[in-house]
């Protein structure tokens, strides 16, 4: 123990986030009592899963609590617990280092003057620097569960901190606050159990305080909270403040869930789910796809792994909670988890449960359900291509947007759609783009517009990929506007609009010839457009053809996209291809007719191969040459 206190520099993004939680969580300060008794659960619970394989790590300690203890002379709040303890490396690598992936995004955005939040420190479980809210030193003395050593880190949260030898005698983690001037509510004791008793009673250890006498603290302590997993209450028992609160807990969100389900399935499986949707995307949630953690697995109440992999499918994770077995083994292992039947079954049963939840907000509480989607909804489209046995669940929980509004925001269901379908109409209508303004303003919707025949807007990346696994709902096929021939049964034409049509398209053979040979193997074919009653011309693709935005995202991502040349459709009535067919310079007529490319290209949201040409050919178009 002879060892000197060794000084150390902070990670710099340590010191970014300990300067932004002092300076911007002030109003939200009790969050560091929340925190430090979640870690503290956290230790306890991981203790009890390491003794499952090593009895002798409890020693003659068996108990697990955490104490909460106040000193008015010396101004200190201390909070300890028996669990797991950490290392010297530990103490290191979890109190002076973030590792988390997306620390760096999130500092750069507060940085740029977005708010800094409760709800966002707590998503990058930064938490423990909470309590430099409160704090002008915090001291923090753990030892392993199994060793010898203790160790103290101290800091001021100056962006350094010491680490030193320290005497404690029993195993767990004890951290020491010296509270600031002004921070005297939490010297007093009524507090302190108030707050235990409002965000921490879930806590499913002893959370233990002195007993008062005259006003002060005695050596004899009581336990303050339930003591008892949350999960294992019964429903009646239980409050909305309560759930909530375990939510905070569970997830480290600092925002409230935005609905929860809470079930006990006794049968062939004996299990207790407790599943919340949280309200909002962690700021790195686009990042968690292939790392995912908030499910937490108990069983027979003892933590064992967070196995968000193997109790849900990947579109669904966004869900947070915990699992409570009482089949599965205690020994349990990833690897047994993975290829388990049980565990597949117990798989499909919380899937149910979570899109249960999901039907019954989007039912009930079609505003609430909004707010989910807007948050995830791009996630949940996933599921479409990746669980096939809840496809038409999942269609049935879509939201999208529609030529019927014209706000972004306004999102629809594929049954809202059905019911206000035009009577014979026997498709449901769809098209996919990149981007909102060029969903909305293609001109390959200007004829079922102008019928009145909506059609829906999909507009983010994922949609083509996505509708690819849809090709019907409830009996009604779903049919791209850019793709394939439009008929006459589909536009709803009598038999004279259709004569009329024909002889249109017939008499615009010579220029439909005319453009084929001005614009040669740059597209597949020409041929006279169904589609447009405004514009001069668009770009369709045959049926079964990528969409071109999605053959441009993949080949910007590197990968191999099979050519699908496009065809290109014209309005003959248009002045544009009057123009073109009275052209008697064959420079300035293929001038004209990759301008009708080029702009159809724009409409459709590409990039011109040859941007410089295109001016080129405007600018001439506009003088007249």
């Amino acid at each position: 123990m002879s060892a000197a206190a060794e000084t150390f520099e902070f990670q710099s993004d340590v010191q970014q986030v300990l300067r932004l939680v002092i300076h911007s969580l002030y109003s939200n300060k009790t969050i560091f009592l929340r925190e430090l008794i979640s870690n503290a659960s956290d230790a306890c619970d991981k203790l009890r899963f390491e003794a499952l394989k090593q009895p002798d790590l409890t020693g003659d300690q068996q108990e697990l609590r955490i104490d909460l203890s106040w000193d008015k002379n010396a101004r200190t709040l201390t909070v300890s617990d028996t669990g797991i303890g950490m290392t010297r490396a530990e103490l290191i690598e979890n109190l002076g280092t973030i590792a988390r992936s997306g620390t760096r995004a999130y500092l750069d955005a507060l940085e740029a003057g977005q708010k800094a939040d409760a709800q966002l420190i707590g998503q990058f479980g930064v938490g423990f620097y909470s309590a430099f809210i409160v704090a002008d030193r915090v001291a923090v003395t753990s030892r392993r569960a199994g060793s010898d050593e203790a160790w103290t880190w101290t800091s001021a949260g100056d962006g350094r901190y010491t680490l030193e030898p320290a005497e404690q005698a029993t195993r767990g983690t004890t951290i020491v606050l010296h509270l600031k001037d002004g921070e005297d509510e939490f010297l007093d004791g009524w507090t302190l159990r108030s707050q235990v008793r409002t965000y921490s009673d879930h806590i499913g250890f002893p959370i233990r305080m002195p007993v008062e006498k005259d006003g002060a603290p005695t050596d004899e302590f009581e336990v303050v909270n339930q003591a008892s997993a949350l999960w294992t209450r019964p429903k009646n028992e239980l409050s909305d403040a309560d759930y909530q609160a375990f939510y905070k807990h569970v997830s480290h969100d600092f925002g409230d869930a935005l609905a929860w389900t809470h079930n006990r399935v006794e049968g062939n499986q004996n299990f207790t789910s407790l599943l919340f949707v949280p309200a909002k995307a962690p700021f790195d949630f686009g990042g968690e796809r292939d790392v995912r953690k908030g499910l937490k697995l108990y069983i027979k109440r003892v933590f064992i792994m967070d196995a968000a992999e193997q109790m849900l499918p990947n579109y669904l994770r966004f869900v947070r909670g915990v699992i409570d077995s009482d089949d599965l083994p205690l020994n349990v292992s990833r690897e047994l988890l993975q290829n388990s039947r049980g565990v597949e079954k117990l798989k499909a049963a919380l899937t149910r449960r979570v899109l249960d939840l999901l039907e019954r907000i989007a039912r009930d509480e079609p505003e609430k359900y909004l707010e989910f989607w807007k948050a995830f909804g791009a996630t949940l489209k996933e599921g479409l291509a990746e669980d096939p046995a809840n496809k038409d669940r999942l269609a049935k929980l879509l939201r999208v947007a529609s030529t019927h509004a014209n706000e972004r925001d306004t999102l629809i269901s594929l049954d809202d759609y059905i019911a206000r379908m035009k009577p014979g109409q026997s498709a449901i209508w769809y098209l996919t783009a990149d981007g909102w303004n060029a969903a909305r303003n293609s001109p390959q919707l200007e004829a079922l517009r102008g019928r009145g025949i909506e059609v829906l807007l999909l507009h983010e990346r994922i949609d083509e990929w996505m509708i690819g696994y849809l090709d019907s709902y409830a009996d009604k096929k779903l049919k791209h506007v850019a793709k394939g021939e439009f008929s006459a049964d589909e536009l709803g034409d009598a038999g004279s609009e259709t004569a009329t049509r024909e002889a249109a398209s017939k008499d615009a053979q010579p220029v439909v010839d005319k453009l084929k040979a001005a614009l040669g193997d740059t597209v597949k074919d020409v041929r006279v457009s169904r589609r447009l009653t405004q514009s001069p011309s668009c770009l369709v693709l045959e049926e079964y053809d990528m969409a071109l935005h999605m053959q441009r995202l993949l080949k910007a991502a590197g990968h191999e996209v099979p050519a699908a040349k496009p065809i290109l459709e014209i309005n003959p009535s248009h002045p544009l291809l009057a123009k073109f067919d009275g052209e008697t310079d064959d420079a300035r007529r293929g001038d004209l007719a990759f301008l009708l490319f080029e702009q159809a290209q724009l409409a459709e949201g590409a990039q011109l191969d040859d941007p410089a040409g295109f001016v080129r050919r405007m600018n001439a178009l506009l003088l007249g040459g």
